[in-house]
């Protein structure tokens, strides 16, 4: 993120008919139909029962002791604080009759935790809120505070239904406004609006009358390590509706996976930085994506069924004030019934304004592939008989390999060429692709059909998680026992451990609201001797390993931490088998790391001995495949828990370093403020990546890359170029079959001081050598001369793919 350079563009949208002040219309159906019927006066509760009749257990989460901690919530609250937090036990009904709004509101906010507009963030009083099944009737908006889960039962998701009095600005409202503050004062900063996931419901506005100016399911206006998923929105299906499914107008995001939009204008009205979409299916919309203005989105597995236009996208802004959607880059879409696929505000006119890239798309019934408002057509689509001669066969279905809009290169020379046309399609291993042939995509794993019996508490084997207690014998002993038998639930808290914690093969590893796990001491302290933190799995270990909801984190001073090792080898019949989901590596910036804003300021004396993270974040070895979802690997460049989010200067040497010969999945993940590197692909093989996201460390060119590190050759640490003084955001060397499918690398600061709208903060910042078989599409950069170099010498230049505040080199092939 970078709270800076933060993109307050939509404090309107393009129109008055577009955006948060518009409602639906239409009589709407019953809750428990999503698609017929009126509603009753009360919703009848539903009974579930097993195959022999007997009643069915909830979810395990809602059964299981919970004994979560924050260890450094301040100050204490009567009776402990509660981290896990059941809305029926603060007064939710939950029977779609009585108005649960002021219950679950007050689920979230009791016990002193952050929001309101007074605190801009904290991690030290995290809530699981969590809604057992039922129908919640909700009249005024859902305000979750920072660090916050809203989970719902997984087995049998409840309902938000918004009344027909619904007033605010969408059923779950992430970053309310604040009345008479002026037009942007909102409760947090957008570009800083980390932590927190809604999962597990279903989101009904259809009683929302058209007459009114609300009908949204979801205000999303987000950072990193945020996601939704498991999610449906029902909306009105009338013509003249103006419900929208999610509202962002800005941000630094994070992923949306497994969604499902039924009715309404839009399914999702968006404005971020950079997004990743995974398994979205939208049914019946108006349009289902509205895309106003980004650096870059990544759409993976969407399916838009009888809408009127799939993407309608604000082009043309190719400005630092003008900007409009940089960059959509779309892989395995099934498209039907939808008369536009795509429709941009302007044509292209022979030159980039807004870059697009279209592989593996099929359509059906689809007649425009890509459009303008103007009516102009860039790419026909299928044929309806009605406009063909008698006689002449209409051609119904078609599938496009590959498609782009852009400046596209190849190898070694600096002249790109604008294309609009059908291109050759990237290469894709069968490794990385499920049986339909599309890039493999995994939900995040809840094991909600296990029983509770199950499921075992780290808290109740001995681990303590108080931020001070020595939990590595605890731990170590805990997953060697049950690794293979059980999900082990890592109760909330600050694990700390001062030795290397192995996770065995069969791990399935829990956390509560980002459960921290933090390596502290002397193991961890020596740069030439770098040890790991936590080992998933041994080499050549083969099995399943899945994370969810964890925190890998270092108490400091730590220069030989290396946070995580990743090992382990998916099996042969399961794809995406090991893996990560909503697990994040967050180093410094944090209470309890040691490595906060009193003892790191980003000018304070004394050297750098005090203020190193980690050698390494994240090491993913030769043997080992991986799915990681999500996973945010940053090096804190302010420090989440003061009041003004002063910068800091802590030191990691490197971000994620991959020797994987695949494969490897990393689906919406990001890298950030690490020295040496941010991501560095060596000897790999079999990788896709998409979309990720990097930023060079704002303290340098002072001290310059590796300082106050060393170039260790063992880590295959690339050099830096010829008068360099930055990380580099993507290293790729000696490496076969990556795909790189959406990147975001950005660069903002000179010593902390704001250069990128000069766009020169540094010279290069992706470099591959000794390469084959790599395609970099939909590569979106800020303030760096060269986009992408070649051997170390610069190739593409910024200053030919101006698109707004970033630069987009729609493909490099070699």
């Amino acid at each position: 993120m970078s709270k800076s350079t933060e993109n307050a563009q939509l404090d309107q949208p393009l129109d008055s008919d577009v955006g948060v002040g518009v409602s639906g219309s239409g009589t709407a159906p019953d809750p428990s139909s999503p698609t017929a019927g009126t509603f009753p006066q009360k919703s009848q509760q539903v009974e579930y029962f097993d195959a022999d009749g007997n009643p069915e257990p909830p979810f395990w989460l809602e059964s299981i002791k919970h004994q979560g901690k924050a260890p450094f919530h301040s100050p204490e609250e009567p009776g402990g604080y509660k981290v896990f937090r059941n809305v029926k036990d603060y007064g939710a009904v939950g029977d779609g009759f009585h108005d649960d709004t002021a219950a679950i509101n007050l689920a979230i906010s009791s016990q002193n935790r952050c929001g309101g507009g007074d605190c801009p963030s904290s991690t030290t009083s995290p809530a699981l809120v969590y809604f057992p099944r039922g129908t919640y009737l909700i009249s005024t908006p859902i305000l979750p505070y920072y660090y916050t889960q809203l989970v719902g039962d997984a087995k049998h998701p409840p309902m938000l239904l918004a009344s027909d009095k619904f007033d605010g600005m969408a059923v779950i409202d992430v970053n309310p406004y604040i009345p008479g503050k002026g037009p942007l004062a909102q409760w947090f900063v957008n570009t800083s609006n980390f932590h927190r996931s809604i999962r597990n419901f279903i989101i009904d506005i259809r009683r929302v009358p058209s007459n009114k100016q609300q009908g949204t399911g979801i205000h999303w206006q987000v950072a990193q390590a945020t996601s939704l998923f498991n999610l449906t929105l029902e909306m009105s299906r009338e013509a003249e509706t103006g419900h929208q499914g999610i509202w962002m107008e800005n941000g630094s995001g994070g992923v949306m996976t497994d969604l499902t939009f039924n009715g309404g204008k839009f399914g999702i009205w968006g404005g971020n930085q950079q997004f990743t979409l995974r398994n979205i299916t939208v049914n019946n919309t108006h349009t289902a994506i509205y895309s106003l203005w980004n650096w870059g989105w990544t759409y993976q597995d969407i399916k838009f069924h009888d809408c009127q236009v799939g993407f309608e996208i604000a082009t043309g802004g190719i400005t630092l004030d003008n900007q409009t959607a940089g960059a959509q880059a779309i892989i395995d879409a099934n498209i039907k019934n939808t008369p536009i696929f795509i429709r941009t505000s302007q044509p292209s006119s022979g030159s980039l304004a807004g870059s697009i890239v279209l592989n593996n798309v099929k359509l059906t019934n689809v007649p425009i592939v890509v459009g303008a408002l103007d009516g102009s057509v860039v790419l026909a689509g299928t044929t309806p008989s009605s406009i063909l001669p008698e006689g002449e066969p209409a051609t119904t279905t078609m599938t496009i390999e590959s498609w782009m809009q852009g400046n596209v290169y190849r190898g070694t020379n600096p002249q790109g060429t604008f294309v609009q046309q059908h291109t050759d399609p990237p290469h894709k291993s069968s490794a990385l692709l499920d049986q339909q042939g599309n890039i493999v995509g995994r939900c995040h794993p809840q094991y909600e059909d296990i029983p509770l019996q199950d499921v075992v508490s780290a808290r109740d084997h001995g681990a303590v998680g108080d931020g001070e207690t020595d939990d590595t014998k605890a731990l170590q002993d805990l997953v060697d026992k049950y690794a293979s038998s059980k999900v082990i639930f890592l109760d909330a808290g600050f694990y700390v451990i001062t030795s290397t914690l192995t996770l065995p093969i069969g791990t399935r590893l829990v956390g509560e609201v980002w459960s921290v796990i933090a390596g502290k001491g002397p193991a961890f302290q020596d740069q030439h001797n770098p040890q790991v933190v936590v080992r998933a799995g041994k080499r050549s270990d083969v099995g399943i390993l899945e994370i969810t909801d964890v925190v890998f984190a270092t108490v400091g001073p730590t220069a030989g931490a290396i946070v995580l090792e990743w090992n382990v080898t998916e099996p042969a019949e399961m794809k995406a088998g090991c893996g990560m989901w909503d697990s994040h590596i967050r180093l410094a910036g944090s209470t309890g790391t040691n490595l906060e804003g009193t003892t790191c300021p980003k000018f304070g004396p004394g050297g750098y001995d005090q203020s190193y993270a980690g050698f390494l974040a994240m090491h993913i070895t030769p043997s080992a495949t991986g799915y990681f979802e999500g996973t945010w690997v940053w090096l804190a460049d302010h420090d989440l828990d003061i009041k003004g989010e002063e910068q800091i200067s802590a030191y990691c040497g490197r971000g994620i370093l991959s020797e994987s010969k695949g494969p490897v999945w990393m689906i919406g993940t990001a890298s950030e403020h690490h020295v040496i590197y941010q991501y560095n692909l060596v000897n790999a093989r079999d990788h896709y990546m998409g979309l990720i996201q990097t930023e060079s460390p704002y303290f340098q060119p002072k001290p310059a890359m590796p300082t106050p590190f060393e170039i260790d050759s063992r880590y295959f640490d690339p050099p830096p170029y010829r008068g360099n003084a930055y990380s580099w955001a993507l290293n790729i060397k000696d490496s076969k079959d990556i795909i790189v499918f959406g990147a975001g690398l950005y660069s903002f600061f000179v010593n902390y001081n704001q250069e990128a709208n000069s766009r020169n903060c540094q010279s290069q910042i992706l470099n591959l050598s000794g390469c084959s078989r790599v395609g970099i599409y939909s590569l979106s950069t800020v303030a760096s001369n060269y986009q992408l170099s070649v051997e170390g010498t610069g190739i593409i230049q910024q200053s030919d793919n101006l698109n707004g505040f970033a630069s987009t080199a729609t493909a490099w092939t070699e």
